[in-house]
């Protein structure tokens, strides 16, 4: 069994918050399994592995033995969460809560071991609550505590709209924990606040407050950003194994700590082991190797993950080109394309100024040579492959 100091080290790893620790201590101290929810309103999932930094806590939770309870918001849902938001959300129907939460579960349990997670939907509580509870639990909370928070303030001061059913969502996403008899709840930093509202209400029901446990957002491939499919620095979680493995080897060596924080199931000692290798002489490439081994194997399997380490070595480290280049014909009626089109309409790019921003950057090559020249455009008769970063490649005919 880890002992209570292991299990405390291992749970804050990679967190923002925890509030707080010592209520942590006092409840891992009782020798039970704590109650530890996370709360999912089932909008249209596209996963990428920044959004899997808190269900991997999740899977540290159960490891240590403790309850998890995947919440799914079927009833807040219909709401929608104002946390971050300049504008009042969108609610979801009925029918793209179900077929959401459905596909959602699905991609979780690439992590979460299904048989020692408890599944629940928050309308079995708050559909009974009905108006006359609803009311009564809108009673806990005055209008001045709801615009503390960042987000509404924001949107008071700047005379924009504030539905009055965007309060309700953190007293129910509150009323949840009530319901629940949770331990622990965790989510983003963005959710502080909502957290808190669940602390309040336990309170005020006379149940021991819920420790808050918030998760940083996860920086992109950039180091800069937060990882984003719009800002295209992600890794999706059903990217194919070489494309992964690819992805994750472009982050900065520094970054890759930071990755093995938030993302890998190692234990403290094993990234303490592996950071003195490296300060003794170890190359980073060969532990970043170890990052994206880890990753692939949870998310396809072992054998693809070996594969995609060989292929990565074959076709980056010998100077080697992908085998199966897609093509794809450009039509120009004869007037030629400049090369930023070019790579935008081959799906190298999302956008030309995307392209001319990776060009500047001495990202784009030509049939393997770099290319440095805005400008340049490329005639009708042109054959070529085209190359944006290690990665990403097209056999380009421009007709």
């Amino acid at each position: 069994m880890i002992d209570i100091q292991q299990a405390l080290d291992l749970i804050a790893r990679g967190t923002d918050d925890i509030i707080k620790l010592e209520e942590l201590e006092d409840r891992l101290k009782l020798g039970r399994p704590l109650r530890v929810k996370v709360g999912f309103d089932p909008t249209a999932p596209d996963l990428h592995i920044g959004h899997t930094v808190i269900i991997n806590k999740m899977r540290q939770f159960q490891d240590l033995g403790h309850t998890i309870i995947f919440l799914i918001g079927d009833f807040t849902g219909l709401i929608g969460d104002p946390s971050g938001k300049s504008a009042t959300r969108k609610p979801l129907t009925p029918e793209q809560v179900r077929e959401n939460a459905e596909t959602y579960a699905q991609q979780v349990f690439k992590i979460l071991d299904r048989e020692k997670t408890e599944i629940r939907f928050n309308s079995e509580w708050l559909n009974e609550l009905g108006s006359v509870g609803m009311i009564h639990l809108a009673a806990r909370y005055t209008v001045a505590r709801m615009l503390e928070r960042d987000d509404f303030e924001a949107r008071f001061k700047n005379n924009q709209p504030i539905s009055i059913h965007e309060f309700l969502y953190p007293l129910a996403q509150g009323y949840d924990s009530v319901a629940l008899e949770c331990d622990v709840e965790m989510g983003g930093t963005d959710q502080k606040f909502n957290l808190h509202v669940g602390r309040h209400l336990q309170q005020h029901y006379g149940q021991p407050p819920q420790v808050i446990i918030t998760l940083p957002l996860l920086e992109g491939l950039d180091g800069v950003q937060k990882m984003s499919k719009s800002l295209n620095n992600y890794v999706g979680i059903t990217d194919s194994p070489d494309e992964m493995f690819g992805k994750l080897m472009s982050i900065s060596d520094e970054l890759m700590w930071r990755y093995f924080d938030l993302l890998s199931f190692r234990s403290n000692e094993d990234l303490a082991a592996l950071k003195a290798e490296v300060e003794g002489g170890r190359n980073p490439r060969d532990v970043k190797f170890l990052l994206c081994e880890e990753l692939i194997e949870r998310f396809h399997n072992a054998g693809a993950a070996v594969a995609a380490r060989e292929s990565f070595i074959a076709r980056f480290q010998q100077g080697q080109m992908p085998d199966d280049i897609p093509e794809n014909t450009l039509e120009t009626g004869g007037d030629g394309i400049g090369l930023a089109a070019a790579l935008s309409q081959c799906g190298l790019v999302s956008s030309n100024s995307e392209a001319f921003r990776m060009i500047q950057q001495g990202g784009v090559r030509i049939d393997g040579e770099k290319v440095s020249d805005r400008t340049l455009r490329l005639e009708a008769g042109f054959s070529g492959v085209l190359q944006v970063g290690k990665r990403k490649f097209c056999k380009a005919h421009v007709e």
